[in-house]
């Protein structure tokens, strides 16, 4: 049996603990009816992830979150409502997308808006993830920073370039709120490891935490791991194993898509790494309950000798403008890779004031090899139509967007083998010609900082809204 408390209350509930997750990303939203559904099953969290490095580094260097105000204000409305009517707490991680500080205040914003407008009353913990510039730098003096996967070795200047440095915590600071109040309602948090939200009551509880991170680890992404994906998803969390099942019924986990998706975003099939250890899934099984309903079994936490978190940061490097076109002449088409080589040549030429290294040209020829790029294997496909993109990098917005323009206006009259017409090579379907987007972040920190106290560095805040 396991005892414990929400709002002052203690509860009974037998070797299990049930989590409700609305949705892979807050601020993308989620049908209410099968949240409602789920709300009836009476969950004992509510837990849902924010954050991703998926969308570019620009969240980080810019402080741009990943959905807007109204979009985050639209779900988390849906969320404090169950909150206050059923007395279930809720977790989101990742404040914002990025985690930043800011974020995180952004979010305590939004609450304490629906709550003044609902008369609602939550106690609220905040959880904050941004690093000192000064402490990574006293870390990477004493060699405790490595870099996570293929980058490059961290340097001092590379520390002061990023606009913001965010670290992914772990479960402790969720599971240090948990044990100091009884009666928390709601924890925001900055950036964070995407698993903690749903694995932290578990963890907490001392259930097994292989099986804990593992549950985390398909729930952070809501009903993706169902067929056909879906978006509301319920995990019963057991002594030595969980189930899943989608609150859709047009939905349905099965041993294969749930084994697919412990798949996704891994760099190794059986070994999941985060903060403090690894969750090895050599030994893990997937089993059928009925048609809708997997239960898994068997995942393991093997903890680090050393603890580590990943260290986010990103650095402006540039300004960027790009232009949109078509192109369906079959003739041009055939020769696409002469006519671009021809205008980056003639934009060298008009501007060879300003050195190739300061700027840069970037064509995707969409039809051809617009994903794939050179690793493209079907070298001689010959596509009826190109979505043609520019992406001209430079120092300023004016440079971007006059070699943009150069580029743009030689490519629409630019001569080539077989050409019949004399008009315009490629539509245009958007004015401006030109789109300016602004700066380009580029991340610059991504790398792995080894700790003494998982807890110290993630300042936590107590308030009542």
């Amino acid at each position: 049996m396991i005892r414990y408390t929400i709002k002052g209350v203690d509860f009974v509930k037998k070797n299990e603990i049930r989590i409700l997750t609305p949705t892979a990303m807050l601020g993308y939203g989620f049908p209410e009816k099968w949240f409602n559904k789920g709300l009836e099953m009476e969950p004992d969290v509510i837990a849902v992830d924010s954050g991703s490095t998926d969308s570019g580094p620009h969240k980080l260097g810019l402080g741009d979150m990943t959905c807007s105000r109204d979009a985050y204000y639209r779900d988390i409305s849906k969320l404090l409502k169950a909150v206050y009517d059923k007395k279930i707490p809720l977790f989101i991680s990742s404040a914002g997308g990025a985690g930043t500080n800011e974020q995180v205040d952004t979010f305590l914003h939004i609450i304490k808006e629906i709550s003044k407008k609902n008369d609602y009353h939550f106690n609220i913990a905040a959880i904050y993830s941004e690093i000192d510039k000064d402490f990574v730098k006293g870390k990477l003096q004493n060699n405790k920073i490595k870099p996570c996967g293929l980058v490059d070795e961290l340097t001092e200047e590379e520390i002061d370039l990023a606009t913001t440095i965010v670290a992914q915590m772990g479960v402790e600071p969720y599971v240090k709120i948990l044990e100091e109040k009884k009666d928390i309602d709601i924890i925001i948090s900055g950036r964070t490891y995407d698993p903690v939200p749903i694995a932290a009551m578990g963890i907490k509880n001392n259930f097994d935490p292989g099986l804990c991170w593992h549950l985390g680890k398909i729930m952070e992404c809501g009903a993706l791991c169902a067929e056909p994906a879906g978006k509301v998803i319920f995990g019963i969390l057991k002594k030595d194993h969980f189930k899943l099942v989608p609150l859709n019924p047009d939905n349905k986990c099965t041993e294969s898509s749930v084994a697919a998706h412990t798949l996704y975003e891994k760099s190794h099939p059986y070994i999941l790494r985060g903060p403090g250890g690894v969750t090895d899934l050599t030994e893990t099984t997937f089993s059928q309950l009925d048609e809708r309903t997997v239960k898994v079994k068997g995942s393991k936490f093997i903890p680090d000798e050393k603890y580590t978190i990943k260290l986010e940061g990103a650095k402006k490097i540039g300004f960027r403008s790009i232009f949109v076109a078509g192109m369906r002449d079959p003739i041009a088409i055939k020769n696409i890779d002469e006519i671009i080589d021809h205008v980056k040549k003639d934009v060298e030429e008009n501007f060879d004031d300003i050195p190739r290294k300061d700027y840069k040209m970037i064509f995707h020829l969409y039809g051809k090899n617009g994903v794939m790029g050179e690793h493209e294997f079907q070298k001689d496909f010959v596509p009826l139509e190109l979505g043609i993109i520019l992406e001209v990098l430079a120092p300023e917005q004016e440079l971007s967007e006059a070699i943009c323009s150069r580029a743009r206006t030689e490519l629409l009259h630019a001569p080539y083998e077989g050409r019949i017409a004399t008009a315009g090579n490629i539509a245009l379907p958007f004015t401006p010609l030109e789109i300016n987007l602004g700066h380009v972040c580029s991340f610059n920190v991504y790398h792995l900082m080894e700790i003494d106290d998982p807890i110290s560095l993630f300042p936590i805040k107590y308030l009542e809204v």
